[in-house]
């Protein structure tokens, strides 16, 4: 075998956690090569945060950021400690990216364009001299005993002492996140635990939503009911042609995935959290007063978003040509239970053609957190949404790509170098 041929590290993925590993492993001195299956790395990353690209996010606690990843989250503790929010920051400050902090600590570039982002991982590639692949099909990988031996691809095949999957999950499968990478990892003896969608909108049934399509709100406080089960969560959300989506709702929806599968859930807004009951029915006494010669429907203006007032006096049942003054002391307690307990009927979720990243994965327990070494196979290695962890929306899934692909990386150069 012409040794020209043979690199010490292949990295399967020109994902975030692809292209840092690589960039790490490289930047210790090993002979690395990326290999993507689209003619360009990073698709996928130009379109989180809306093209903005929310990179990371602004929680320095260690303790507070694991949580965030729920049962799972304890597995991300060494990968958080060698590569956590400062030192991400950091290493894109470096690389020319200067960042900023919006609401909710979500960490933009300041240029907002997630281009510079991808220009930034592609440049550390290059400077540490990453063979990059790009347009290549892994079709088929060989095991000999516990080792990974070579892909075999649309063009040739490839040969590394250590191997790195950092190829995603399956949502947004036209970026390239077809699921390959669960395949392969099932092929070479790992578990997968069960692929769902997750931070994906929600689909609802009243027909209303829709008259509201495009209209965000926030600070109102959303609540998932099924039977004695409540969550509730507080923020910012969307509302679409299909249902809900935003901020909140796409955190939540992993939560409401799981209690569809016990039937009916409902969806309760809050659009007023701030006021109870009382205050608030002081509060639309005032406008009434002010605006008592007005109708019904004039008199909202001050309360509500444009949009939302047509709807909410439909579903009030107030006749809306009624002179505010004229309205009476049930109706006006009827509209305040209306704002703070705005329901509706969730049917589902949007699948993985619209969710942000994918719940399930190859299962932590075969996997040392450590290094981000499989526990199966001696020389492979996991790196990103490949594998069964997902957080919460802003910032949580890129830093956790950013964290492990890091590691992994690292420890694979430092294993040729025979000090880990």
């Amino acid at each position: 075998m012409d040794i020209k041929k043979k690199f010490d590290i292949a990295v399967i993925g020109g994902g975030p956690s692809g292209m840092i590993a690589a960039g790490r492993g490289a930047e210790l001195g090993a002979r690395v090569i990326l290999i993507e299956r689209n003619k360009n790395p990073g698709r996928k990353l130009l379109l989180t945060g809306n093209g903005r690209c929310n990179l990371t996010q602004a929680e320095f606690d260690i303790r507070d950021m694991v949580e965030k990843f729920g049962e799972n989250g304890k597995f991300l503790f060494s990968s958080f400690s060698a590569l956590g929010v400062k030192q991400t920051i950091d290493f894109f400050q470096n690389m020319g990216v200067e960042t900023k902090v919006e609401r909710g600590g979500r960490v933009f570039p300041v240029s907002d364009r997630a281009e510079d982002v991808l220009d930034a991982l592609i440049r550390y590639m290059s400077m540490n001299n990453v063979k990059v692949r790009t347009d290549l099909r892994i079709t088929d990988i060989d095991r000999k005993d516990n080792r990974l031996s070579r892909l075999i691809t649309s063009e040739d095949e490839v040969i590394a002492d250590y191997y790195i999957f950092c190829t995603g999950g399956k949502s947004f499968p036209g970026t390239g996140s077809t699921g390959d990478g669960f395949r392969w990892a099932n092929q070479l003896g790992h578990h997968i635990t069960e692929l769902k969608p997750a931070l994906a909108p929600v689909k609802v049934k009243e027909e209303w939503v829709r008259e509201l399509q495009g209209l965000s709100l926030k600070n109102v406080e959303l609540s998932i009911f099924q039977n004695e089960k409540k969550i509730s969560i507080f923020g910012e959300m969307l509302f679409t042609h299909f249902g809900l989506s935003g901020p909140i709702v796409l955190s939540i929806s992993k939560n409401i995935g799981k209690l569809l599968k016990d039937g009916n859930v409902k969806a309760v807004i809050d659009l007023k959290p701030a006021l109870d009951f009382v205050k608030l029915d002081k509060r639309i006494q005032r406008d009434f007063l002010e605006h008592k010669n007005r109708a019904f429907k004039n008199s909202l203006d001050a309360l509500l978003p444009k949009a939302l007032i047509p709807v909410i006096i439909a579903l009030s049942g107030i006749n809306p040509d009624k002179q505010a003054n004229s309205i009476t002391k049930d109706e006006r307690h009827s509209l305040v239970n209306l704002l703070k307990n705005l329901e509706m009927t969730i049917t589902g979720l949007l699948g993985f053609d619209h969710s942000l990243v994918t719940s399930g994965g190859v299962d932590i327990k075969e996997i040392d957190p450590r290094t981000m070494r499989s526990k199966l196979i001696e020389n492979l290695f996991f790196a990103g949404e490949v594998i069964d962890l997902d957080g919460p929306t802003g910032g949580y899934n890129l830093q956790m790509c950013w964290s492990t692909g890091y590691v992994a990386g690292q420890s694979t150069a430092l294993l040729l170098k025979e000090l880990l």
